[in-house]
Parts: C-alpha cells; structure tokens; sequence
C-alpha cells in the first residue's frame, strides 16, 4: 500500500489528534512526559463578568509558554500588562519550569517584553511581509 497526501484546509478534530497524539507518544519516548498544563489570566469587568482580555500560557518540558497576550486600548499604560507578566512567571515558578518563552511580531510588543528581562534568541524576517516575528525568552532559574 502507497499512502496518499491528502490536501485540506480543514482539518477535522480528529485529523489533528491522530497528529498530535503520535508526536506527544515519540516525544515522550525521547525525553519523557512533557507535563502539559494550560492556564489563562483573565481581566475581567467587575461589574458585567465579562472577559475584556488576558493572556494565555501552557507549561510543558520545564518551560513556560507564553500564548496569547491582548489587552484593549483602554487598559493599555497602566502597568496591567506588566501585572499579567508577573503573574505568568509566578505561576511558572510554581510549575517548576526553569524560563518563560513567547513570540511577538515587529509590528507588537517587542521593547515591553525586554523591559520585562526577556532576550531574544531568533528573529524570522518577512513573516508577516515587510515585518519580523520575535522570539524572546526569560530564564526564572539561577542559570541566566
């Protein structure tokens, strides 16, 4: 039998998890569990419960990382991105990893990220056309 590729630009559930749990199974084989948690930090309006932004993290092999971080314009400034960073890397000590990684484009929040003590360690160019995506990280262990 000659397997065929299949082109699609939706791939259902299921596609996806026959992918993912064959790369988590070799992983693991390779360097053990990753340990794979999930967490959000969500800015909340205290009076309707409504989410207004936040960020999104995962842990996994002793690092966290940084998904989503957005924040409307008019919570911008106020040092509440600076609280969500602080927060992220609490609960990363907590989890045991070792640093925090994330990525941010040209275009976004490269120069808040290395105030916070983020470095970068790779740039990819023209992604997206006539901009830089950013990847920066943070050591939170002594090996800085």
């Amino acid at each position: 039998m000659t397997p065929e590729i299949v082109p699609t630009d939706s791939p259902s559930a299921a596609d996806r998890d026959v992918i993912l749990k064959g790369l988590i199974r070799f992983n693991d084989d390779a360097v053990g569990p990753s340990g794979f948690r999930p967490f959000a930090l969500l800015v909340k309006d205290p009076a309707s419960g409504a989410t207004l932004g936040g960020l999104t993290a995962m842990s996994f092999h002793g690092w966290l990382f940084v998904e989503l971080l957005w924040l409307p314009q008019a919570l911008r400034g106020g040092g509440l991105g600076r609280r969500l960073m602080g927060a992220a890397e609490a609960e990363a000590v907590k989890r045991g990893c070792c640093g925090v990684w994330l990525d941010t484009y040209s275009f976004q929040a490269r120069g808040f990220y290395e105030k916070l003590g983020y470095r970068l360690f790779g740039t990819l160019d023209n992604a997206p056309p006539g901009h830089q995506r950013f990847y920066l990280h943070k050591r939170l262990d002594a090996t800085r």
